[in-house]
């Protein structure tokens, strides 16, 4: 199958009521479905936590780089795998767990130059629980990361002059049409928000970088993913988006579904992302 259609394929498992509490099959399901999947390139592995006494599970599958080695720290590439209650999830985030899932064949036949660590996080929607852990562990046994990248919701795509908005003051910099892909970065990545950039566009999508300093503070907007627990501790980390509430009128609602999504510009995301990582 061709990318676009391998997407496509993910998506029809992925988007589902998938809540950890009210939707326990659905995310069982989804959990399972992206367990076989990474079992298909390695050998996945499970980072449990516990919430109010309920274990959770972050599914992380490892790749070597293209020298075969780990010695160079690894890019962690992330996407959050629930979804809030009465809601399928289709942009947010079942397209960021199709492009992980494609990320892991793509690494996996043709390696980077940096090992890559692929997670799906848990629990993101409860106040991005899943990835909180994982980076306090990794902190607290002093792991270092090449970069972090979070990938939350890429396939929801506007040309309509006046379907973009921003927090305040960014509209004046940044295109007024909801048609590119958004990175958003710490201040240490700028040369990868460039970089990055550089290949999403050479392979056909719009894309537009901002740099964030204070660990996002003075943008709250810029920290609701799963990048932020990074950031606030210490690491080089960005978040891949199509910006979400800013531009999808879907977000969180019942009405977020495949249907909504543009599979072309999804495909050209995917496409650009690998292509850019595998030369970090």
């Amino acid at each position: 199958m061709e990318l676009k259609e391998r997407l496509h394929a993910h998506l029809i498992e992925l988007v589902r009521d998938r809540d950890p509490y009210l939707a326990t099959a659905g995310h069982f399901f989804v959990q399972q479905y992206i367990y076989q999947q990474m079992e298909q390139w390695g050998t996945p592995e499970i980072h449990e936590f516990q919430v109010r006494g309920k274990k959770h599970q972050n599914l992380i599958l490892n790749l070597l780089s293209f020298d075969g080695g780990l010695q160079k720290p690894p890019i962690l590439v992330g996407a959050h795998y629930d979804a809030v209650p009465g809601t399928p999830g289709a942009d947010d985030n079942a397209t960021g767990v199709a492009v992980l899932l494609e990320l892991a064949r793509g690494f996996a036949t043709e390696p980077a130059k940096c090992p890559v660590r692929l997670v799906a996080f848990d629990m993101e929607e409860y106040g991005l629980l899943g990835s909180t852990q994982y980076a306090a562990d990794l902190k607290r046994q002093q792991q270092p990361l090449r970069l972090m990248i979070s990938l939350e919701m890429l396939g929801y795509c506007d040309a309509t002059p006046g379907s973009q908005s921003y927090p305040a003051g960014l509209g004046h910099f940044y295109p007024n049409r909801g048609d590119f892909i958004g990175l958003i970065g710490n201040l240490p990545t700028i040369p990868d928000l460039i970089h990055l950039s550089r290949r999403i566009r050479k392979g056909g999508t719009p894309c537009e970088w901002l740099p964030v300093p204070i660990r996002g503070l003075v943008v709250p907007p810029t920290r609701f993913s799963d990048h932020s627990p990074f950031w606030d501790r210490g690491y080089r980390a960005l978040m891949v988006t199509d910006t979400a509430f800013l531009r999808n009128p879907h977000y969180h609602k019942a009405s977020d579904r495949l249907k909504t999504l543009n599979l072309d510009f999804l495909t050209g995301v995917c496409r650009g992302l690998a292509d850019g990582i595998r030369q970090l």
